[in-house]
């Protein structure tokens, strides 16, 4: 009801943007430079933010600007389960299927498919981790030997790290020094102040098919406040805002309807 009370032709704030609709921020731009230095490099890029603020978003655009003939992304989500689960999800986006829990043959399998792509079909590969800051010590401690190839002298696998926060504390660790001094880039992602929450905002109605917000000054104030600068609980309350103004069939988004919307989130 709420995309017809305002005239909106899509669902408003999602989260499935179409990669030319992603808004570029000169954050965004910034991990951008830093990603493509480390995958020139063939070496490893540590991207942080905390949740909602867009990593993910980022990385999806990034690996969009990647040409597909000359480049292969491979995306891996991780847990908290041991570096199989990392050796089996990075074989399943190798398009292999495996039941092992041999160490020895895992990798080795990882090292033929990549040297396959690398050598056969002519793209370099880059291994995406969101999620990285759920990883175990001891994975992190295993993680970088999938990066050596030829004695460590070919950097055929360039890797990009995603996680919040606490990801760049965690690779302070003994156990994960091999893998922290093969990083040459790191990218933190901020909250964003209220004149890029504004910026925001307008551009999400925008493509929603809005050319004017309905958000008048205090509720883009509260939107801001309420979600800590932080997209992904700003585009609940404002769309929760659309809703509760609709319901008092208010053209005009206000403060206390961001307020309502607040309620209902944690």
């Amino acid at each position: 009801m709420y995309r017809a009370f305002f005239g909106l032709t899509r669902k408003p704030f999602a989260a499935d943007l179409p990669l030319d609709a992603i808004l570029k921020t000169e954050d965004l731009l910034a991990v951008q430079q830093r990603i493509a230095y480390t995958v020139d490099l063939g070496a490893i890029a540590l991207v942080t933010g905390e949740v909602g603020a867009g990593k993910s978003t980022a990385l999806r655009w990034i690996a969009g600007q990647l040409h597909p003939s000359k480049y292969k992304p491979l995306w891996v989500t991780a847990t908290s389960g041991s570096i199989l689960e990392v050796y089996r999800q990075l074989l399943a986006e190798l398009d292999i299927r495996t039941a092992s829990s041999s160490r020895a043959i895992l990798t080795g399998m990882i090292r033929s498919q990549i040297l396959n792509v690398v050598q056969s079909k002519k793209q370099q590969p880059v291994l995406i981790i969101d999620e990285a800051s759920l990883l175990r010590l001891d994975v992190f401690g295993e993680l970088h030997t999938l990066t050596q190839f030829e004695g460590d002298s070919k950097p055929y696998l360039p890797m990009i790290l995603a996680g919040q926060n606490n990801l760049a504390d965690n690779l302070l660790y003994r156990t994960a020094v091999p893998l922290a001094s093969r990083i040459v880039a790191r990218s933190h992602l901020p909250e964003v102040n209220r004149q890029g929450m504004e910026r925001y905002l307008g551009h999400h109605l925008k493509i929603a098919g809005l050319k004017h917000s309905p958000f008048d000054e205090q509720a883009v104030t509260a939107i801001h406040q309420g979600s800590g600068g932080l997209f992904r609980k700003a585009n609940h309350l404002a769309r929760g805002a659309l809703v509760a103004a609709t319901s008092e069939k208010s053209q005009v988004v206000t403060a206390e309807h961001v307020r309502l919307a607040s309620t209902e989130l944690f």
